[in-house]
């Protein structure tokens, strides 16, 4: 077997030569998800600050053993890291980069995730689930098996269903209905975090979410896990649904897991489409985002500068309401061509409304705006740059 070595992080590993990264590959290694290791080393440092003890990770993909071998290397106060995998071959050279990389409390085991989870319950403060497509058949496993207190990083890489393209793989393995809007990445995100709560809640644990983002082809989510059935309780308030009018673009938000959702839109009254159940509460935590990029600065990464943009914006846009608007799509939606969104945005801090760009969309606008308002902004704006009625 042909292989050669890449320097990622603080570590330099042996992989096997591969024409395309693909789940058919000899050994899973993804050069495109180096952006994701960085952030995760960033996520788990900040969050290690927050204990008084080493801890013990479990990365349940091991694949070439990159992500673990980072994590011994790079997150300060690391006990243990236990690396899992299926294939014998990817168990087989997880350990020769280990080996190569003077690691000593890295233990590579072959086996499912499920029941590295199950064989080793109460062991972790950090579980990371980061699979070749869904996550949700290892969710229950590590909702049962993660600490109180402690830190769950899950991938989902199936964006497809969660986006709303495939409408069945998503009710399948996520319990909801996903909808293919403008902001379906964030609804797949939320959709994500609400299947996430209610397997906790099963085990009378909730979670505080610190950092989600969608990049590339995956959506990622970090969340500290609590116990307690009172705050569980409280915890699954945040679930409900999301209606959307295809015809003027209105939308709104209904709490609960069975509430009066009207058919219609209030604005046009075209029948609405609906998303959910899905996590209407907070998607990332303004704070820990903050303190990230001062962590940041500290670390050894190859991508700081596109972590560093992703971190700001995802900053900026923390505290805003759900959902966001696409000002093509409302330009598109109003027969005109689209002003410079600088300009929209500026016209709407000075009207005193949340404003934020999103991560999620270039032409994205994250505000509370009232869409009606906003749609009177935009022809404003056009109207005052053309000189003539729009």
């Amino acid at each position: 077997m042909d292989t050669h070595y890449i320097e990622e992080g603080l570590v330099k590993i042996e992989v096997p030569d591969f024409e395309k990264v693909s789940a058919k590959a000899p050994v899973f290694y993804n050069p495109v998800m180096e952006l994701n290791r960085d952030i995760s080393v960033v996520v788990l440092n900040q969050y290690r600050k927050s204990l008084d003890h080493d801890v013990v990770i479990f990365d349940a993909f091991g694949g070439t053993g990159i992500r673990g071998a980072r994590y011994s290397k790079e997150i300060q106060g690391v006990e243990k890291v236990l690396v899992g995998d299926v294939n014998p071959l990817a168990v087989e050279i997880a350990k020769k980069n280990m080996v190569l990389n003077d690691i000593s409390n890295v233990e590579v085991e072959k086996n499912d995730a499920n029941v590295l989870l199950q064989s080793n319950k109460g062991l972790f403060d950090i579980i990371d689930i980061d699979p070749f497509g869904t996550p949700s058949m290892f969710t229950q496993s590590t909702a049962i098996n993660i600490r109180p207190g402690g830190l769950i990083c899950i991938s989902a890489t199936d964006t497809s269903a969660l986006c709303g393209t495939y409408h069945d793989p998503c009710l399948r393995k996520y319990g909801a209905q996903p909808l293919k809007t403008e902001y379906c990445h964030e609804n797949g995100i939320r959709i994500l975090l609400a299947f996430i709560a209610r397997n906790l809640a099963v085990n009378q644990k909730y979670m505080h979410v610190l950092f989600s983002h969608s990049t590339e082809h995956y959506m990622r989510i970090y969340a500290v896990i609590k116990r307690g059935g009172k705050k569980t309780n409280e915890s699954l308030n945040n679930i409900g649904f999301i209606t959307h009018c295809p015809n003027c673009l209105h939308r709104d938000t209904f709490y609960g897991f069975v509430p009066k959702v009207p058919t219609t839109c209030p604005e046009c009254g075209e029948k609405y489409l609906v998303a959910g159940p899905l996590w209407l509460g907070n998607i990332s935590d303004k704070e820990f985002i903050g303190d990230m990029i001062d962590t940041a600065e500290e670390l050894e990464l190859n991508k700081k500068e596109d972590l560093l943009k992703l971190f700001n914006q995802c900053y900026e846009e923390a505290e805003g309401p759900v959902t966001f608007y696409d000002i093509h799509k409302i330009c598109k939606n109003l027969k005109i061509s689209s002003p410079k969104i600088n300009d929209v945005i500026d016209e709407i801090k000075a009207r005193g409304y949340f404003i934020s760009r999103t991560h999620f969309k270039l032409t994205g606008m994250r505000t509370d705006m009232p869409l009606k308002e906003l749609k009177e902004l935009i022809i404003k704006i056009k109207e005052e740059k053309l000189g003539v009625d729009v």
